[in-house]
């Protein structure tokens, strides 16, 4: 028994001294290492060879200029700007003009749209064909076309379209070519004794009435130069003196 025990402590001396040795080794192997790691130099490598690239050049929009006329995502981008003006609307030729009245509430004047066109009688504000008619003056009148005001002459307006005269009509012979159509007023005047002739627009016409005008009164006819007094179509002539000249209108017979 206590022999057994002698030897079981002698294997355990020999096992404490086994691993205190290999503890040792190790500890001993671990030094020489990290001395020689310390000890060790490691040289410096040389510095690398940087290359710096160049310098950039200055910017200039010339550059960019490919890019802003030739836009990838725009198929309509064209560096040529194309001006197109549009063609001015030529303007029409201005109305005839065929004589002027004042009844008290202001001038009122005889037009056509055009040559040989049905005739009217117009106020300001009112529309001729294309024209408007803004104004009224002795001198002449002022139409407005296309938002512009066009002034006109009287002279410049007169139609000098030959008028047609109806069959079995015939023009007094000796009466003078017509030349203007004065103002009528609607006030009554005295109608002249003898026979008076009066003055047109055109060359010889009919003696018939012309537009109505209102107030049972038609105007005179371009070319008319029948005497005053002479009744037609239920209608008898009157022409009386004015400061414009003479004026004609035919009244209707009651």
């Amino acid at each position: 028994m206590r022999r057994n025990l002698l030897l079981l402590n002698l294997l355990l001396l020999a096992l404490i001294g086994l691993v205190s040795w290999r503890l040792w080794a190790g500890y001993q192997e671990s030094s020489l290492r990290q001395k020689t790691f310390l000890s060790k130099t490691t040289p410096i490598p040389p510095p690398p060879n940087v290359v710096f690239p160049a310098h950039p050049s200055q910017v200039s929009a010339a550059n960019y200029y490919e890019v802003a006329a030739k836009l990838p995502f725009s198929k309509d981008r064209n560096p040529t700007v194309i001006v197109e003006v549009e063609a001015q609307k030529p303007m029409p030729a201005l109305p005839r003009y065929y004589g002027m009245m004042n009844f008290g509430a202001g001038p009122r004047v005889i037009l056509s749209p055009g040559p040989g066109g049905k005739q009217k009688s117009y106020v300001e504000g009112e529309s001729v064909g294309d024209f408007k008619l803004v104004a009224i003056a002795n001198s002449g009148l002022t139409f407005e076309w296309e938002g512009k005001k066009v002034p006109a002459r009287y002279e410049d307006m007169k139609d000098n379209t030959p008028a047609q005269q109806p069959a079995g009509a015939s023009a007094p012979v000796g009466m003078p070519a017509m030349q203007s159509v004065g103002v009528v007023n609607a006030a009554p005047q005295a109608q002249a004794a003898a026979p008076t002739t009066v003055t047109g627009v055109g060359g010889a016409g009919a003696a018939r009435p012309g537009a109505d005008i209102g107030a049972s009164i038609k105007g005179c006819q371009p070319g008319d130069s029948s005497p005053a007094g002479v009744v037609m179509d239920g209608y008898r002539k009157v022409v009386t003196e004015t400061p414009f000249g003479k004026s004609c209108r035919w009244e209707r017979v009651h």
